[in-house]
């Protein structure tokens, strides 16, 4: 069985830089085992796979580990291969997902994802998290992370956390997110839960994020930066009781998967056509970024 797979730098303007994910459009849905081995050979912070219903597309995300609930860059690389390699030609996508209708819309040169807002509720710096973070919040909240807030930018770049000891918090993971010297706020995401220590760029955090510093800097429109070793750009709008995230997206690798599987149990497959080159690297370096 064939399949095509994308692979998309969101959050990115340029190659290498903001959150690698890969996509793979399906007919029907296959396996959840089959979906999570993929994901784990892809062995990205996440891939996306979606079947399109009725003027909509049903979409889920796997890490290397599990599903999940909720994820922004994925779903910016997901909009990306419809608007960008399949030729959709609306100007609104429409995703069903776990978290409910998700969507996402051409602004200029960016794409946006209407995301829910997910408010954190102030809570005590759980134990352990000191240790892990090898640094002490001045707050603390709970939503589907944790949240820590700290002063400064400088603390945020320069943490290096004990991922080993960040595993016994719980929840999905750990946001640390300070005031920005070059933009509004900053953050990182950890996640060894999930099998990601530090993801580069995480859309879903700024739903938490977002209505935090909006209420903290009494404005709605901002910029945020993550500073994961690759780096990404995001704008952030709260709307009641939506966020608006927007970024770019560069593309990078179009190919095919080859797996053993009984198409007879999932269907048949949408005839795509794929040309397994990467953008902007050469034939030797054209492979997939592993998530360390």
């Amino acid at each position: 069985m064939k399949l095509p797979i994308y692979q998309i730098d969101a959050f990115a303007d340029l190659p290498f830089q903001g959150n690698p994910a890969a996509v793979c459009p399906l007919d029907v849905w296959l396996p959840d085992d089959v979906l999570q081995s993929i994901a784990e050979e892809n062995n990205l912070a996440e891939t996306a796979f979606y079947v399109e219903r009725e003027g909509s597309y049903d979409l889920r995300w796997f890490t290397p580990t599990k599903e999940v609930d909720l994820c922004g860059h994925a779903t910016l690389a997901a909009a990306h291969v419809l608007f960008e390699s399949i030729n959709f030609t609306g100007s609104q996508i429409t995703f069903q997902s776990r978290s409910g209708p998700l969507l996402v819309y051409r602004e200029g040169d960016l794409l946006t994802l209407d995301f829910p807002a997910q408010p954190g509720v102030p809570c005590e710096v759980p134990n352990g998290m000191v240790e892990a973070l090898g640094a002490t919040p001045r707050e603390c909240y709970r939503a589907m992370d944790y949240m820590a807030v700290f002063d400064s930018e400088d603390q945020i770049s320069t943490m290096a956390p004990d991922f080993r000891r960040l595993k016994s918090l719980g929840l999905r993971g750990v946001i640390v997110t300070a005031p920005g010297t070059t933009s509004d706020f900053v953050s990182r995401f950890f996640a060894p839960n999930f099998g990601i220590d530090e993801d580069p760029v995480t859309g879903s955090a700024h739903c938490t994020l977002a209505p935090f510093w909006a209420e903290r800097l009494a404005k709605t429109d901002m910029s945020a930066r993550q500073l994961s070793k690759r780096t990404g750009s995001l704008r952030c709008r709260v709307v009641g009781d939506r966020v608006h995230i927007s970024g770019r997206t560069v593309a990078y690798l179009t190919g095919t998967i080859q797996i053993a599987y009984d198409q007879g149990r999932g269907g048949t497959k949408r005839n795509h056509s794929t040309d397994d080159t990467a953008h902007g690297v050469a034939p030797d370096e054209q492979k997939q970024h592993a998530q360390s």
